[in-house]
């Protein structure tokens, strides 16, 4: 037998009343490539990675983050000019 239609609000609220599931904010992976490493301007700021994204529009294609990464066993990392990187880019969850 068929499941009774069901409204999309009414739907959002039973997942949110799932104490048992883990409610994760929506995100979206890119490939990208690091151009360029901007050293700093003082000696007491961090220097910079310029990293392309592929996938993003032409506007909003080039990122900028300090190099000062930490791997997945907590050693200090930094990127290098031409290495492919993985951007996540995750979106906040909305106060209700």
């Amino acid at each position: 037998m068929a499941k009774p239609r069901v409204t999309k609000s009414a739907r959002i609220a039973e997942l949110n009343r799932d104490t048992e599931r883990i409610a994760e904010p929506p995100s979206v992976v890119m490939s990208g490539t690091v151009d360029k490493i901007i050293p700093p301007p003082r000696p007491s700021q961090p220097e910079k990675a310029q990293i392309t994204v592929d996938e993003a529009d032409e506007r909003h294609r080039d990122l900028r983050i300090e190099n000062e990464l930490t791997d997945e066993h907590g050693d200090d990392v930094k990127l290098k000019k031409g290495a492919h990187v993985e951007v996540i880019v995750t979106a906040e969850p909305k106060d209700q």
